[in-house]
């Protein structure tokens, strides 16, 4: 027995103490990546708050049952009475569990607390003394790691509000005053300059701006605002400069909204069990079955080995050990992961949506045809625009900046530059007058236009393409058609997906034509177009009710909701706040070029983890099967279940393991 008990007690409690204290740096990698991310890109991520008095009563119980289990060697080597004191700390830690046995049993349930419950306090009280308490520290162990992997969504904090000025201008008599964003009310008029984000929800009342407002409206091209049309916060004003005449603020907002109905949402994720709490629940009546059963039959050492074979029980360390090994490699290469139970589901995942604006398209477009009229040349026309978009650096200007480029065009200087901004802009180079904007721009210049342009941009609409219109001295010499970029890795990746034999979704708010084309360029199978942001969550939750397990991919405020309903969520770090706040998965790259190995990673855990449940079950069927065929006793069990222990940890520890000699050769 001396022999047993030394390697059983030596060897466990070093390893396992090993673990706990290795098992705290993935996590701490974690933290940092995230307040890392914070503070560069991510101002409104709260950090997950830890349960400070779970944590220090789980170290506490962790401390107290390895000295127990030290006293417990003791007593068993040398002073057999010390092995009784051991049932004082078994007796302290045991007190969760019998808790929830109770908890349990109230709900007609039996489940692993139930048989923990038993088996514990009979193998100290037959004598056992060891191997209680070898059990009893398998348990807190257990608990250590998988606190580890807890979801503690319900205790993040969304702040819609982190992209948003603390303060604002407000005209008050003819004159801009700064004020505190808290100290609007109903009716103060905000003014909104290019490149500032707006604060508030309000109606245009002077002024014309070009706004940015995908995020929340999922709209692709920016919006024209004249005196008259609705402004939300939030939403970037790109150029130009406007009026706003202040209807809600705060918490009343649009964006607000959302991030209200998002809180509200916040209920569904929490509660899940993990997956090894459910494989050990399920062999929790068997097991005390068996275990009756053997009493009368081979003696209460059997029914002692029956019920210490916990079948599946160990899973409960095996899948948190994985899932923070998964979680490190995945830090590793740029996939930060918020919800360890996020990238196991993600490999029960059968559906992808996309959402297209900022996800599967880039924000800056780029040219597409070039229109010529009255006799102009394309690049006349595109070196034209560049001249009067030169100093801009919103994204349809980059764009065209980025085409004249390529052409090799040379831009003349302006000498004397005015900007009209709004709808468009006015430069005066030398004698000449260059106007680049919409075609309400052009009406407003009095620059003549023909039926054809008219037909032209109709037909650029229903392509989702947008016009800018480029005219010289009171003519028109053009138009650049601007059309949105492809990721140039999505093709690749859906193409990977389909390999995978996955379906695949784009939800759009942009109308049906443009968005059939762009499934059908990349390859996505089905599209759901004009959808309301509203609208998204229902649709993935149409999803699911047809027996579908969805992955949802968004960027945008629009997107919160329907990150936060689908099975698995994934966010980029080029995304707007509330969704890297929602998201349970964030690819720091700001692109999708991770998510094929975000999916490779999720299929390498199941696959592990499968692994990981033949080392607990095989040991306790075998165990089962002595007691009942040989007569072996608990003894036996307890070296076969730290056999499994072993080979269980063993594997948990190998995805790190080779990950590690395979970066060591790179």
């Amino acid at each position: 027995m001396a022999p047993l008990v030394i390697l059983a007690g030596s060897l466990v409690a070093s390893t396992g103490i090993k673990l706990y204290r290795s098992f705290k740096k993935p996590e701490i990698l974690a933290d940092e990546l995230v307040t890392q991310e914070t503070s560069d890109h991510m101002p409104s991520v709260e950090l997950v708050v830890t349960d400070v008095d779970e944590k220090v009563a789980l170290d506490r119980d962790f401390k107290i049952i390895s000295a127990t289990l030290g006293v417990a060697v003791v007593g068993a080597l040398f002073v057999p009475a010390l092995s009784v004191l051991s049932g004082l700390g078994i007796a302290y830690v045991s007190i969760p569990f019998y808790q929830k046995a109770y908890q349990s049993l109230k709900k007609g349930k039996v489940d692993i607390f139930v048989v923990d419950s038993i088996a514990i306090p009979a193998m100290f009280l037959s004598g056992f003394y060891f191997v209680s308490t070898l059990a009893c520290w398998t348990y807190c162990l257990a608990q250590q790691l998988v606190y580890k992997t807890k979801d503690h969504s319900k205790k993040q904090l969304i702040s819609v509000f982190s992209d948003l000025p603390s303060s604002v201008w407000v005209l008050k008599d003819g004159i801009e005053i700064e004020q505190s964003i808290e100290n609007l009310e109903s009716g103060d008029i905000v003014v909104v300059n290019a490149g500032e984000t707006i604060a508030v929800d309000g109606t245009v009342v002077d002024g014309m701006a070009a706004v940015d407002q995908h995020v929340l409206t999922g709209e692709s091209q920016p919006a024209e605002k004249v005196i008259g049309d609705r402004a939300f916060a939030s939403t970037i004003v790109l150029s130009g400069k406007i009026h706003i005449q202040v209807e809600l603020s705060g918490q009343t907002t649009v964006a607000a909204q959302i991030a209200e109905l998002l809180n509200n949402t916040a209920e569904r994720k929490l509660g899940v069990q993990t997956r090894g709490e459910r494989m050990a629940d399920k062999a929790a009546l068997p097991t005390l079955a068996l275990s009756a059963i053997a009493m009368p039959l081979v003696g209460v050492s059997g029914a002692l080995a029956v019920l210490s074979s916990f079948i599946g029980s160990d899973i409960r360390i095996f899948a948190p050990i994985s899932t923070l090994n998964f979680l490190k490699i995945a830090s590793e290469k740029g996939i930060l992961i918020k919800d360890g139970r996020a990238l196991e589901k993600l490999s029960q995942v059968d559906t992808v949506v996309f959402d297209k604006t900022g996800t599967l398209t880039q924000e800056q477009p780029h040219v597409g045809q070039i229109y010529v009229f009255n006799g102009y040349h394309e690049n006349e026309v595109l070196s034209y625009a560049a001249t009067a978009e030169y100093k801009q650096t919103h994204p349809i200007a980059k764009a065209i900046l980025q085409a004249a480029k390529q052409r090799d065009l040379d831009l003349t200087q302006v000498d004397n530059a005015s900007y009209e901004m709004g709808y468009g802009i006015k430069v005066h180079v030398g004698e000449d007058i260059i106007c680049v904007g919409s075609l309400r721009f052009m009406e407003l210049e009095n620059i003549k236009l023909s039926e054809e342009i008219y037909s032209i941009l109709n037909n650029a609409k229903e392509r989702g393409h947008s016009l800018v219109l480029v005219g010289l001295n009171g003519r028109l010499t053009g138009a650049i058609e601007l059309r949105a970029t492809i990721r140039p890795e999505v093709k690749s990746l859906v193409e990977n997906l389909h390999a995978r034999k996955l379906t695949t979704y784009i939800i759009s708010g942009d109308n049906e034509n443009p968005t059939q084309q762009l499934a059908k360029e990349i390859g996505i199978d089905n599209y759901f177009a004009e959808v309301l942001p509203e609208d998204k969550a229902s649709l993935i939750e149409k999803l699911q009710s047809e027996g579908k397990t969805v992955c949802f991919i968004g960027d945008g405020i629009n997107d919160s909701i329907a990150l936060k309903t689908a099975d698995v969520s994934v966010s980029l770090a080029s995304a707007s706040s509330i969704a890297k706040d929602t998201a349970q998965i964030l690819l720091m790259s700001g692109n999708l070029t991770n998510l094929e190995q975000l999916f490779e990673l999720s299929f390498e855990l199941d696959s592990n983890l499968n692994v990981s449940l033949m080392a607990t079950v095989v040991p306790g069927l075998v165990i089962v099967s002595g007691v009942f065929f040989l007569h072996t006793g608990v003894v036996s069990a307890v070296i076969l279940n730290n056999c499994g222990l072993f080979a269980g940890v063993s594997n948990s520890m190998l995805p790190l393991v080779k990950h590690q000699k395979i970066e060591a050769k790179t």
